[in-house]
Parts: structure tokens; sequence; C-alpha cells
């Protein structure tokens, strides 16, 4: 198996990961003391783990693993299960498991989504899914990953990707940035993929990215053509996500007449990423989404940025500082 770095991580308590109420209560989660080499052991709620797009159960509560009476202090208490995740390169047989995550990558477009977690699949190197250790469902609770463009363009779901992108973006300052890089740079772009269970622990979210691009980096030297080095030498990495605007908002920042939040970010990451970003746009979703009442008042939208690669040493440190504070 391709290397994989070690992660060592110390649990936490309670962490505060968003800037928003909600976003926070999305992603505090009750941590266990007890860490394993590479991944922590950690508590998590027992309800069935809801996709991050769109907050829809997954499976029917397939994923959902053996209650454990292991709580934060060390004390008994029902509702908390102990779960090992784990890291691994991606496999053909996390076929399913991965289809499921992205069902809603591309809102409610019909699409070769099959064919798009075949390629994702196809690329061991560079690309991390998490699962629970001994899973025999094998059950996938996230995904990272980064395609080159340019490398595929030929194939017919990346053209359906950037086709799409260029007919929802309206801004009219962007869409020519966004025609730049997906149609005449293709080739030094990097689709960066990501998506996981909603309530996969934060903890995670470090390692996983710090896994992400060193594979990059040690792509660009462990390939065994100069074509294949070369197409993971990123210039740029175009990210698709979701958003919550207020329904009663105008601007992207700051809060409504109310005091609401205009924008929660379903991902804490994705803040970081705009504040990053050299451009970014946001879109009308049209799929059926099941969302929590403290929702109600707002609109899941997508989210589209364009990132330098020369921006992501920033972003590493400032996630492991969002996800220590």
């Amino acid at each position: 198996m391709p290397r994989k770095q070690k992660r060592h991580h110390q649990s936490s308590r309670n962490r505060q990961l968003t800037f928003s109420p909600f976003g926070r209560s999305m992603f505090m989660s009750t941590f266990g003391k007890k860490v394993k080499q590479k991944i922590p052991k950690t508590n998590l709620d027992t309800k069935a783990f809801p996709n991050s797009s769109d907050n829809e159960v997954l499976n029917n509560g397939k994923y959902e693993i053996e209650r454990s009476n292991l709580s934060d202090s060390g004390d008994e208490s029902d509702g908390d299960i102990q779960a090992d995740f784990v890291f691994f390169d991606p496999k053909p047989s996390d076929f399913h498991g991965v289809k499921v995550l992205l069902k809603t990558y591309l809102d409610n477009k019909v699409w070769d989504l099959s064919a798009f977690v075949d390629l994702i699949l196809g690329q061991p190197t560079v690309g991390t899914v998490v699962k629970i250790e001994n899973d025999e469902d094998e059950g996938v609770y996230s995904v990272v990953t980064a395609l080159n463009l340019g490398r595929y363009k030929d194939k017919e779901c990346i053209t359906e990707i950037t086709d799409y992108l260029l007919k929802v973006c309206h801004d009219t300052d962007v869409i020519a940035k966004l025609g730049y890089l997906v149609r005449d740079h293709a080739q030094d772009v990097g689709l960066m993929v990501s998506q996981r269970v909603v309530n996969l622990p934060p903890q995670l979210l470090p390692p996983l990215y710090d896994g992400l691009f060193d594979e990059v980096e040690w792509a660009t030297k462990d390939e065994p053509t100069k074509e294949l080095q070369n197409s993971f030498r990123f210039k740029y990495y175009l990210i698709i996500s979701k958003i919550y605007k207020h329904k009663n908002a105008h601007q992207n920042k700051g809060t409504t007449k109310n005091g609401a939040e205009s924008v929660i970010f379903a991902k804490p990451e994705d803040e970081i990423f705009v504040e990053l970003s050299s451009w970014s746009f946001i879109f009308p979703l049209h799929s059926d989404h099941v969302t929590a009442n403290e929702l109600k008042d707002y609109r899941l939208m997508g989210l589209v940025m364009a990132v330098e690669a020369s921006k992501i040493s920033i972003f590493r440190k400032k996630l492991r500082s969002l996800i220590d504070e």
C-alpha cells in the first residue's frame, strides 16, 4: 500500500470549530481519552450518520455501530459509542460507500457519477478514505482526493462537471476566470473532492488534509513517469462545496437585521478556503434536502472556490489552529 503518514492525535473535549452557533452545534462531539496511533479512539452520537452535503441518512442507518459505555470522563454513560477510525488508500470495494457520499455532489443533476467514483478509486497514491476499523460492512465515512482536470479532460464525467459549473455560475466577473481554469489551464488544476458524514470527528480534519497535500507532493517525485509527476504539480485547487445562506441575507458575511448569521459553513474548513480563495461564487440548489429546525430560515446553496496551491501551507496552519482552539 502506498505510504501514508502516521497520524498521532490528541483527543479533545467539546471543541468549538466554526464561528456560527449552528455550525458549532453540528461539529461538537464528545471524545474519549484513549488515543490510538494514526487515528483517535472517539466517542460519537449513536444517531445514524447524515451526509455532509445534504444531511440525509446514509443507507438507513447501515453505519450505526455497537454501543459502548465509555464517556468523556471515563465514567459509564448511555448513548456513547466507541470507534476506531482508520485511513486507507481508495480501492474498488469502496465504490458504493464513496458513491453514496457523493450522490449530491452536483445537486440533482443526472450525470455519470459512477465513472467519477471510478476515477477517484483508480488513483490510490493520492487520496484517502476513512472507515471504522474491522467494520464488516466497509462503510466509508469520508473521502478526500484531488484529480487533475487536464489529465481527465476527455472523460465524460469531468466534462459534465466543468459544464455544470459554467452553467450555474452567473457572476460575470467570475465566469471568465472559471472558464480560464477549467478549459484553458485544466492541466494546472486539481479538483479537490472532500466529502464526509456530518459528524465525523473534527480532529480528523488536519491529518486528512495533511495526508492529501503530502501525497500530492510525494506524487510529483514518486510517480513512475514524468507525465504523471507533472500532473500533480497543481497551481490551483478547485473546490465544490455547500453553505447555508439566510433567506433574508443580502450579503455573504456578517449578520441579518435580526442578528442571524448571513452564512453558515457546513464544513468549517470552507471558511478558511473562502478567505484564501482567488475567487468564489454561490448558486441555488434544487434537490430536496432534509434540514434541522435550526436551519428553517436558511437555504442550502452551492459554493465554488479557486485556491492557489501556494496558499495551501497557510490553510494547513489555519486549520490546525481552528481545531486546536
